[in-house]
């Protein structure tokens, strides 16, 4: 049995973490997921605590209305997305080893709500939460916050400058400018990839984006897949790369 006064989360011991799952599963709402979240995941941190819910809240996405699904599996694929973290959290153990059966139990989940994802940002969520679970590096948790709020912001790998690069609303480019309040700044138009020239994770994700009718999300992917120009200093590089490590 979890001895819950012996693990922390965000804000210190995790004793109150049993009666908080308890409270959700009775009476989910919105301002509880956000206290749960705060505790277990804090910005992309996770804890000793984050870990041993897991239990719970694959229990929660398993029995769950779908809406309560998709905040169980969200916040459960986001602490496993955070296994990398372990060099600080010795006691936790092999994440992946010790949670084995709960991670197989989620991907299958994800990949059932993937078919029948009720917009396009569950969507990408939910191809987060895939990676997240199969492990894959960078992508587990990086994919879903540039392309949900459209643009990733990254450093030119020539002259380090800071680059926002635009997917989404504000349309296509890169630019060293803050676009969103000033619309006279220099912007240089991304490059999309040929979906014929895509291969290892950005072919895999396009293909499931098409076949899973998401035609929108396999655009974005092609240029987050693509090219982009500094503004500042005129290289040309690959956006994916400057995002996390290539593929």
């Amino acid at each position: 049995m979890t001895d819950w006064s012996r693990l922390s989360h965000a804000y210190g011991s995790a004793e109150d973490i049993p009666a908080l799952l308890d409270r959700i599963e009775a009476a989910p709402s919105a301002e509880r997921w956000s206290d749960l979240w705060s505790a277990l995941c804090h910005q992309g941190s996770v804890y000793s605590a984050s870990f041993a819910a897991l239990p719970r809240l694959t229990a929660i996405a398993a029995a769950a209305d779908p809406k309560e699904q998709l905040n169980a599996l969200h916040l459960a694929t986001a602490i496993v997305a955070g296994a990398d973290q372990l060099d600080e959290l010795d006691e936790v153990g092999d994440v992946r080893v010790t949670y084995a059966q709960e991670i197989a139990v989620l991907l299958r989940m994800v990949n059932e709500h993937l078919r029948t994802a009720p917009d396009r940002t569950d969507y990408i969520y939910l191809l987060e939460a895939l990676l997240a679970c199969e492990g894959v590096p960078v992508w587990g948790e990086d994919l879903a916050w540039g392309l949900v709020n459209g643009e990733y912001q990254i450093s030119c790998p020539q002259c380090e400058t800071d680059l926002f690069i635009a997917i989404g609303d504000y349309g296509y480019f890169s630019t060293s400018g803050d676009y969103a309040l000033d619309d006279t700044v220099e912007k240089a138009p991304l490059r999309p990839a040929d979906p014929g020239d895509l291969h290892g994770i950005g072919q895999r994700l396009h293909t499931l984006a098409l076949s899973d009718g998401q035609g929108d999300v396999a655009t974005a992917l092609t240029y987050l897949f693509g090219s982009a120009h500094c503004t500042d200093c005129g290289t040309d590089f690959a956006v994916a790369d400057q995002v996390g490590d290539p593929y």
